[in-house]
């Protein structure tokens, strides 16, 4: 098992730039393709607790969120962003990067390099 994690969409150009960072970096990352594996509710709360951003920065609020009908308000606890990632697991911002016991969201783009060096 690698020390780095990315939790990935190949469809992202901001997750796609973060693999490139690992790979430029020569570090080796396990990739997780979360569309494709979604994270269960043991490893959401894994990865809340390793963020280094607010648990809520983690859900998109894209067209998709607001066409549920969601707020932030539905999002305001880990708890609930559980819940939401869950049940939409396209709400989940991407790229994500684990380190070891810290994880960060890859936006903006220039966040991982500096994670990665850290």
């Amino acid at each position: 098992m690698s020390d780095v994690t990315l939790l990935h969409n190949p469809r992202c150009s901001t997750s796609r730039a973060a693999q490139d960072e690992i790979t430029a970096a020569g570090v080796d990352a396990d990739v997780v393709q979360y569309l494709k594996e979604p994270l269960d509710a043991d490893q959401l709360r894994d990865l809340l607790g390793k963020l280094e951003d607010e648990p809520t920065d983690l859900v998109r609020r894209d067209s998709f969120f607001k066409d549920l009908g969601l707020t932030d308000a539905d999002v305001a606890s880990a708890d609930q962003v559980v819940a939401v990632l869950i049940e939409h697991p396209r709400l989940m911002q991407r790229p994500v990067i684990v380190k070891g016991d810290r994880a960060i969201i890859g936006r903006p783009k220039d966040r991982v390099p500096a994670f990665l060096a850290d």
